[in-house]
């Protein structure tokens, strides 16, 4: 089935079509959840959401850039709803973050599944503007109205998080090393 003939299927509401919209989207879009979310089932439950806005609201789909990116932007937008009613998108400012701010990036090695504990680890406020800022290519601009917040916030958060995580990867370092 071709991606417009998918579209179509979708706007009539036959189930094949959802269904084959789901497996082609649902593996890459639970990882985009995921990065956002704290544990698998609330990474879960955004997917099952953001699956119902699409099939909702396929009709407004233009056309206008791909298919893909229009599904992973309800995901985020789904994950990011999630998350402010579970976690708290509070500023949390830790003096150590702070200084290690300057600190140049080291090659690391990392495992995926290693980057995703660090990434979880982060606080929600941090965790949301790195992913969309470093994973998702959103500009702080586009991230400050997201989240409802200045611009300002948005690069100090997003400086924050990636102070959290170089200091992260330096002590996981230190205990294998």
């Amino acid at each position: 089935m071709t991606e417009t003939e998918l579209i179509a299927g979708c706007q009539q509401a036959d189930s094949k079509a959802q269904k084959l919209l789901y497996e082609r989207f649902a593996g890459q879009m639970y990882g985009v959840c995921l990065r956002y979310l704290k544990n698998q089932m609330d990474a879960e439950e955004a997917l099952l959401n953001g699956f119902m806005k699409i099939y909702q609201h396929i009709g407004r789909f233009e056309g206008k850039g791909s298919l893909e990116g229009w599904v992973r932007r309800i995901m985020v937008n789904e994950a990011l709803i999630f998350l402010r009613k579970k976690e708290p998108m509070h500023l949390a400012i830790e003096d150590s973050a702070v200084q290690l701010a300057g600190m140049g990036a080291a090659d690391h090695d990392i495992a995926e599944g290693e980057l995703m504990e660090l990434l979880r680890s982060l606080p929600a406020g941090y965790r949301a503007v790195f992913n969309l800022y470093a994973i998702e290519g959103y500009s702080h601009k586009e991230i400050a109205e997201m989240l409802d917040i200045t611009e300002g916030t948005s690069k100090s958060q997003l400086s924050k998080a990636r102070a959290m995580l170089q200091r992260r990867l330096s002590c996981q370092q230190a205990i294998a090393g």
